[in-house]
């Protein structure tokens, strides 16, 4: 099989790339508007797709936020603050019909295709039971039996969802987010990456900001971990760049034995775990 073209739609952007097996052609980063119109943001996405040299009836796999209908491939966008207007629209059939034809399309979730990523070439490598976490505007997670992603069941929270757990009575999301560090950093607080420099440069307030969420982080997760039997957590996304400030407070939460790992592909993990999924096997019809 040669190369699958794939597509990872972010919250204000896409990519398009060509992988073939773990290496991604020079992909394709455009801005995507997540408050523009149906047209706006089918057509950014087509716009990135169609500057990849993807055969006519490949089989694309697309990396997708959620709230998403992943089977069916319609959007279920609702008071989420984007692409509130692909509510109820069949992106599925939408794409397929501006794609080359005849495109068959494998969603998934955009947490679980970084799982995948970094189970196929990054730091999930190798090890059946996986648990990857992406720290930014909120908690993303994949949960992996041997790099497919497990989404419901004991063994995982609700969805396989991380912002389903809660920490002292509330979302993890409250303590351990973008907006939730700013919070308990207090008034006027900087960005993260800001508040990350100052407590590198010894502010004592920063740096208990973090060690408290982290640490958090760790107690939230620690019993999922267990249960799951997994035998890595790796942690990427945009809070993860500053993992010399990360690790210790998460490894000093975490009441169980695993192996600790920050992504070793944290740019192009997404990718490579669509275009995983859109050659994997599947029961049942494609989009």
């Amino acid at each position: 099989m040669g190369p699958v073209p794939v597509l990872e739609i972010g919250g204000t952007h896409v990519t398009a790339a060509l992988v073939d097996g773990a290496t991604v052609d020079v992909p394709v980063r455009m801005p995507l508007s997540p408050q523009g119109s149906r047209e706006e943001i089918l057509d950014g996405i087509v716009t990135a797709a169609s500057k990849v040299e993807a055969p006519a009836g490949a089989r694309w796999g697309v990396a997708v936020p959620g709230p998403f209908d992943y089977n069916a491939g319609i959007g279920l966008f609702h008071d989420v603050g984007k692409f509130e207007s692909l509510y109820g629209v069949d992106v599925g059939a939408e794409l397929t019909r501006r794609l080359p034809e005849p495109a068959v399309l494998r969603f998934l979730n955009d947490a679980d295709a970084f799982g995948i990523g970094e189970y196929v070439a990054g730091a999930a490598a190798g090890h059946r039971r996986a648990v990857c976490l992406t720290l930014g505007s909120g908690v993303g997670s994949a949960f992996l039996d041997d790099g497919v992603p497990v989404n419901d069941g004991p063994l995982v929270p609700p969805e396989g969802s991380a912002h389903r757990v809660h920490y002292r009575g509330r979302p993890l999301e409250e303590t351990v987010s973008r907006r939730a560090i700013r919070a308990a950093y207090g008034h006027d607080a900087p960005d993260v990456q800001v508040i990350a420099e100052l407590a590198r440069d010894g502010d004592p307030h920063a740096r208990t900001v973090l060690a408290n969420a982290f640490h958090a982080l760790g107690v939230a997760m620690g019993p999922w971990l267990a249960g799951f039997e997994a035998t890595v957590l790796v942690v990427g996304g945009s809070i993860a760049a500053s993992w010399d400030l990360v690790e210790g407070p998460l490894q000093a939460g975490l009441d169980v034995t695993v192996e600790l790992r920050t992504a070793q592909r944290p740019v192009d993990a997404p990718l490579l775990g669509a275009a995983r999924w859109a050659t994997r096997p599947r029961s049942g019809p494609d989009r």
